[in-house]
């Protein structure tokens, strides 16, 4: 079996350094390097953040001015008839972007960029709520009724700005799958190792990765997502209604803690990621590029701002106005990145493992054990250790569990741009639970597919590319839902609202409303 590991990990051999060529690029050409302040930004930066600052500005600020009245729609009770509501697509959408890389990305991004990292991840993620809402608005404006439920997302709005053409629906539905697939399998190797550390934590053990302890964590996984998944859209929420505010709540609960007995060491925290954020040391590079980069890119990679692949959730919401669920995708990037990413920095700056012995291999890898080992400098040698390294493994779990339902979720939702029948939508469940399975395998194999995990940051990028130009050539009707939900002046949301005709769905709502 490990030959067959061996010749995967040999054939995806090229994923990482194509990732790291496109999201450098054109910073890793010399003569573009050489140019002042313009060759510390990458395309995929300039591309991100500058979209961010242009549509902030164009939006008034929204991240700001409608937080509050965001909150407000989020928390308004609602009876839903077709769909989900717009809290259960909001916590869905956590689902997605509060996962791992909220632990593995903020800690490996420290990792390589130093605690400055953590300064421009806040700073994507406050103009990435604008970008954010650019896409859950679109999303919205282009939902589709199916049944009982709303589909609609990145396949969808691309389609209808791009023509209305079958093949760009059929190629961007085909790309979240494809992005969605080679994430799987670091979930399921997630969700069980996870589960694994847990135990032995509890039995004070060690417990062999190929014992018939994880083939029987591995089987109940895979058969507790199938029972969810194949239940559709409205069981998953059933689940992500439950999980996310448990998982959300309990991490912050304990960093907080964690933070508390090591109040003495705030004032560090501050000063090493402002500092750091524009004089990184000499051990991270010295070069101010390789911190912003990591920021952003971990950022994305958390609060996936710009990516279009949280819009699916978006569009399941039964949303009175499209700019609803918008702010609400704004507010979804500020808990994933300026809350839940804060704390995983909190605990790894203020342990100053990064900066002692071993400080090298940290840069090499960004495994859950690192952030563990933070817990354990910040609580040497007392009883609360083993309970807040328990408790956040638990939480890590849940993060990975709840990330691999909202991906074959999505995925479904997806597959219904390039076929609406049974057998489609089932074969995509299959296949999405398959590649689960098989990243349990590797975990049970005691085997890592490193550069099969590589896949998600080109996954990402490649998105990315595609996503915000789309955004971009929609921007004018986000702009004039906007100005129409600003003006609240009681006219329904139509096509004609925006100047086009073809929102279906708002159009027949307005309809039966009169």
């Amino acid at each position: 079996m490990q030959s067959v590991f061996e010749a995967i990990n040999g054939i995806f051999g090229f994923i990482g350094p194509l990732s790291d060529f496109l999201w450098d690029f054109p910073t890793n050409f010399e003569w573009y390097k050489n140019i002042p302040i313009l060759g510390n930004f990458s395309i995929a930066i300039i591309l991100l953040l500058g979209s961010g600052i242009f549509f902030s500005f164009k939006l008034g600020f929204m991240q700001v001015t409608y937080f509050k009245k965001g909150i407000k729609v989020m928390t308004e009770k609602r009876t839903v008839n077709t769909g989900i509501s717009p809290l259960a697509a909001f916590l869905l959408s956590s689902a997605m972007r509060v996962g791992p890389g909220n632990i593995l990305g903020v800690t490996g991004a420290i990792a390589v960029g130093g605690p400055g990292a953590l300064f421009w991840m806040w700073i994507s993620a406050f103009f990435g709520m604008a970008v954010a809402y650019m896409e859950g608005v679109l999303a919205q404006i282009f939902k589709e009724k199916k049944d009982d439920e709303f589909v609609g997302g990145l396949p969808f709005y691309g389609r209808k700005l791009l023509g209305n053409k079958a093949w760009i629906g059929i190629f961007l539905s085909v790309l979240y799958i494809l992005y969605a697939l080679c994430c799987l399998p670091a979930q399921g190797f997630n969700v069980v190792s996870s589960i694994g550390r847990m135990a032995e934590i509890v039995t004070g053990t060690t417990i062999d990765s190929n014992s018939v302890f994880y083939y029987i964590v591995g089987t109940l996984i895979i058969v507790l997502t199938a029972v969810i998944a194949f239940g559709g859209i409205r069981k998953v929420t059933k689940w992500t209604d439950k999980m996310v505010p448990v998982m959300a709540i309990l991490y912050i609960v304990v960093v907080m803690i964690l933070v508390c007995l090591n109040f003495g060491r705030i004032p560090y925290f501050f000063k090493a990621v402002f500092s750091g954020a524009f004089k990184p040391d000499a051990f991270f590079g010295g070069v101010f590029g390789t911190v912003l980069a990591q920021g952003v890119k971990r950022g994305l990679m958390s609060n996936e701002a710009g990516q279009g692949t949280i819009t699916m959730s978006a569009a399941a919401s039964d949303a009175k106005h499209p700019c609803e669920q918008g702010m609400l995708a704004s507010i979804g990037v500020f808990l994933d990145t300026i809350v839940i990413c804060t704390l995983t920095g909190f605990v790894v700056v203020m342990a100053h493992c990064w900066t002692g012995e071993g400080a090298a291999a940290w840069a090499e890898l960004d495994k859950l054990p690192k952030f563990t080992a933070s817990i354990a400098a910040l609580t040497p040698g007392t009883a609360m250790n083993a309970v807040i390294t328990f408790l956040v493994t638990f939480c890590f779990c849940l993060f990975a569990f709840t990330c691999l339902l909202g991906m074959i979720s999505f995925s479904e939702i997806a597959a219904n741009r390039i076929r609406r029948d049974k057998i489609c939508i089932n074969t995509v469940r299959c296949i999405a639970l398959f590649v689960a399975a098989f990243g349990i395998l590797c975990n049970i194999a005691g085997l890592e597919l490193g550069n099969l995990w590589a896949f998600s940051d080109l996954g990402n990028i490649l998105i990315v590319y595609f996503n915000v130009p789309i955004v971009y050539v929609g921007a004018k009707y986000v702009f004039r839902a906007t100005r129409h939900y600003k003006k609240n002046d009681g006219t329904p949301f139509t096509s004609e609202t925006i100047g086009r005709n073809d929102c279906t769905y708002w159009d027949e709502r307005a309809k039966t409303k009169r």
